[in-house]
């Protein structure tokens, strides 16, 4: 059982790597698409997307939400691989991990709708550049400070809890079969986009095609999820976004 445990895990990991690998190497073409050209693939103007290119955009968002938080994932999938093996072995069901993260993916897939959604909003009323970042200093200080004081919410530490705990997630959410793994894993992504979605919206401010932002992002995720004192770290970010909020704000209001 522990060499069939062994395997599954390396597959699993391997699996992760491939995907995330790709995803990150999607966002890096994108980028340098961007900076040669000054433009992503569709022309960002005033005039209203067509339905291509909100697809391609909408592309965009997944391939880079799935870059940015299967990372921290992989520890609650690898758990389920563990747990689901094990079940398998006493004849309780099958091996449904995959179905597991396709759920947890699903959440972020409707996240990048709406992400997409307010892209579009923000740039029909001229509040993001061509290159998807806040032409407002107003708008970012605002959103930097939501962020911030988002950081200290009952709501943020409630998900960031059931993140940061793999094994009481299992024993308080497990589900048999397929339609279970599914439901596991819509239920951990919702936990997810809970935790982290207004951290999220920082990319209009950072830049959406920002690898820098992007990266530094996805390792704050992974930290605030991983470290032992992740949520002392998170609640310290929100004082730091608050102060950088009201400074931006200091700086762009007519005194």
């Amino acid at each position: 059982m522990e060499s069939v445990l062994r395997r599954d895990r390396l597959l699993v990991i391997t699996g992760l790597s491939v995907v995330i690998a790709l995803c990150w190497g999607y966002l890096l073409v994108e980028a340098a698409s961007m900076a040669r050209v000054g433009t992503m693939l569709m022309p960002m103007s005033l005039a209203p997307w067509t339905l291509a290119e909100a697809g391609l955009m909408l592309v965009m968002w997944v391939v880079m939400m799935a870059a940015m938080m299967l990372p921290s994932a992989a520890p609650m999938i690898l758990l389920h691989v563990t747990i689901s093996r094990r079940c398998r072995a006493r004849g309780q069901g099958a091996l449904t991990s995959g179905i597991f993260a396709s759920g947890y993916l699903v959440i972020w897939v409707l996240f990048s709708v709406l992400a997409v959604a307010l892209q579009y909003a923000l740039e029909r009323v001229a509040l993001l550049s061509p290159m998807m970042t806040m032409t407002s200093l107003i708008a970012a200080g605002v959103v930097l400070i939501g962020a911030g004081i988002y950081q200290w919410t009952p709501l943020k530490y409630a998900c960031l809890r059931h993140c940061r705990s793999p094994l009481d997630f299992m024993l308080t959410q497990w589900r048999k079969g397929a339609g279970g793994a599914f439901m596991m894993g819509l239920r951990h992504g919702m936990y997810c986009v809970g935790c982290c979605w207004v951290l999220m919206l920082l990319l209009f401010v950072g830049g959406v095609m920002n690898l820098v932002w992007i990266a530094g992002l996805a390792l704050w995720v992974l930290v605030e999820k991983l470290a032992p004192a992740g949520h002392w770290l998170g609640r310290g970010l929100g004082v730091v976004l608050v102060g950088w909020g009201g400074a931006t704000l200091w700086v762009a209001l007519p005194w």
